[in-house]
């Protein structure tokens, strides 16, 4: 078991996916459908690649993602969230609905509004997705923060 720097939920937890990158892999996971390095690294963040391999090892170490070959093609890798992955569902639900609330971002109000009101349909979803396997995005890239306004 690795030594962590206190026994506090939140600190351990962090430890494990909390640093910016770490979550952005996991929302693309988790609701773009993304699976390759290719659309990781295209994702628009600007994530460097070393940093990106690093990330992706770190959250497969801990649990949180693991790797498959790709049904189409065995030499290359997918990522995909574990059952522990998954369960960081509701934390980032709560991450959009707040970013959008709280900061201006690209998210349309409008939908994220709706996301928030219907918490634990959007979680089934999500968690309906991941365990059949869905490739479709559950949602789309975001525009440019200017594009929609902080309310």
């Amino acid at each position: 078991m690795p030594k962590h720097r206190s026994g506090c939920p939140v600190s351990i937890s962090l430890e494990s996916f909390g640093d910016r990158w770490s979550l952005l892999i996991i929302r693309d996971l988790m609701v773009r459908g993304y699976r390759t390095f290719k659309e990781f690294q295209q994702s628009g963040e600007g994530i460097a690649t070393n940093i990106l391999a690093d990330r992706l090892k770190k959250l497969q170490a801990v649990g949180i993602i693991t790797t498959e070959a790709d049904p189409a093609d065995g030499r290359k890798l997918n990522y995909r969230l574990t059952e522990k992955g998954i369960d960081l569902a509701p934390v980032i639900l709560e991450l959009l609905i707040w970013g959008t609330r709280h900061e201006d971002t690209g998210a349309p109000c409008a939908v994220i509004d709706e996301m928030a009101k219907n918490r634990e349909a959007v979680l089934k979803e999500v968690r309906r997705r991941w365990r059949e396997r869905d490739p479709r995005p559950f949602l789309p890239r975001f525009g440019s923060k200017n594009d929609v306004g902080r309310r």
